[in-house]
């Protein structure tokens, strides 16, 4: 296994050579390590079953399925599928077009994912990626007003904003809709930066799209403070020029690994109906503690 800097990107890992099948304990362990360190792993050359996909997530961590069953693989519910590929029977497997706005996986639930796993399987010939924005150096560069106005505040996140309508939604109303929602996704609340438990880091936790308001120790809102933050960390800029924002692509073989905890990102999507799939794992790193 080797492992290089991504010439020319703002952070990440190339990693070659890498068999997830006969990877060695020590070798599972270093690539873990990368990933919390430099943030984004790109393993090369890849060629797995969504069942051997799903083992090299149990090897970091422990995987879960995703809460809503329409974005499960069919054979393996682990592995959350998005696609805009129809089957030959017309059936759609999993949910196109997902993520397209800045985000941390289950940034609304209680616990967020630790480690994220991105395995394309139909890749477009154009505008294929995925932009992410490092929390903790977006913190980093916030000025020193932002920093200590931060302080002390809690942020609220809830999928409601992005939640996509399913073909059983149509025709109730929206009040029934947003009740179901909140009732199986209650927003929930957390302090607006924690400290990383691998590295130490401070980390800014909110995003775009998930993350609803901000508040301080009274109770009050801010709304202001929290579009600031937006826009200072580089979720606003709709050119994808600000200096946080790193566009991570990729080609067919390739597998990303990504810390969930310190990186928002926002799935970049081709607007013409060139066919992508993608399949995700995800997982919970038991030696840690949550965010």
């Amino acid at each position: 296994m080797r492992i290089s800097p991504q010439v020319g990107r703002k952070f990440g890992v190339i990693v070659e050579d890498f068999d997830a099948e006969k990877a060695s304990e020590a070798d599972v362990a270093e690539l873990k390590k990368a990933i919390y360190t430099e943030k984004i792993a790109v393993l090369k050359n890849q060629d797995l079953s969504p069942q051997e996909f799903l083992a090299l997530g149990r090897r970091l961590g422990r995987p879960a399925e995703y809460y809503e069953p329409v974005y499960h693989h069919p054979e393996v519910k682990e592995v959350f599928v998005s696609s805009n590929v129809k089957e030959t029977d017309g059936s759609q497997i999993g949910v196109p077009k997902t993520g397209k706005f800045w985000h941390s996986d289950y940034q609304f639930m209680e616990r967020p994912f630790d480690i994220t796993l991105i395995y394309p399987q139909v890749v477009p010939s154009k505008n294929r990626g995925t932009y992410f924005i490092n929390m903790a150096t977006a913190y980093e560069n916030l000025s020193e007003e932002l920093k200590l106005a931060v302080k002390g505040l809690t942020a609220t996140h809830s999928v409601l904003r992005y939640f996509k309508i399913r073909p059983t939604d149509v025709y109730r109303p929206i009040s029934e809709i947003i009740n179901d929602v909140n009732a199986k996704t209650p927003p929930v609340t957390s302090p607006i930066t924690f400290t990383h438990p691998r590295t130490g880091e401070t980390v800014l936790y909110i995003s775009e799209g998930f993350t609803v308001s901000a508040q301080d120790a009274n109770g009050n809102s801010r709304p202001d403070l929290l579009a600031e933050l937006n826009a200072a960390t580089g979720q606003l800029d709709d050119t994808y020029q600000h200096e946080n924002i790193h566009l991570q692509t990729f080609e067919k073989g390739d597998l990303l690994l990504w810390d969930n905890r310190s990186l928002i990102h926002r799935a970049l999507h081709n607007p013409s109906p060139e066919p992508a799939v993608s399949y995700r794992v995800t997982v919970y790193d038991d030696e840690e503690t949550a965010a």
